[in-house]
């Protein structure tokens, strides 16, 4: 199952972030960024350790595809205003502490979003690395774009 999780939770675990342990919980939390937390099914009806987490996934809000972190906190800002929130989910960070996690939480974190119409689109911005390139494609991805520091996917439902 999968949750939105709360600034103090991720205040816990950003340090195990293998991809962008530099940004804050504050960041994660807010103009429209949210992160979930994959646990085991067992959690449904209880509180939700932090030593539990399977997976964890970052999602901005945008309008636009982001082709690094300044454009993400700026697209993110803006597709926010005046009450509006935007139609591509960002994927910016993902990582699992159990095989098979991360593949699920993206999977089940875009599917649920797509179910809510809470976004249209589903992208990444991914780094420029071999491992990122070949989750995303085994999972169903495809490459929109190579950029000088990140790269995007684009999951279809």
């Amino acid at each position: 199952m999968i949750t939105n999780i709360g600034k103090e939770i991720v205040n816990t675990i950003i340090k195990d972030d293998p991809v962008r342990p530099h940004l804050d919980s504050d960041f994660r939390t807010s103009s429209h960024r949210e992160v979930y937390a994959l646990y085991e099914d067992k959690y449904a009806e209880q509180h939700f350790p932090d030593e539990d987490i399977k997976a964890v996934i970052c999602v901005a809000y945008t309008n636009e595809v982001p082709k690094d972190e300044y454009e993400l906190d700026l697209f993110s800002q803006a597709a926010c205003q005046d009450g509006q929130r935007g139609h591509i989910a960002v994927f910016y960070t993902v990582w699992s502490y159990s095989k098979g996690a991360g593949r699920e939480i993206v999977n089940t974190v875009a599917k649920e979003l797509h179910d809510n119409e809470r976004a249209t689109r589903f992208v990444t911005l991914s780094p420029l690395t071999e491992m990122a390139e070949r989750f995303h494609i085994r999972n169903g991805a495809e490459l929109l774009e190579k950029h000088d520091s990140c790269q995007n996917f684009e999951y279809t439902l």
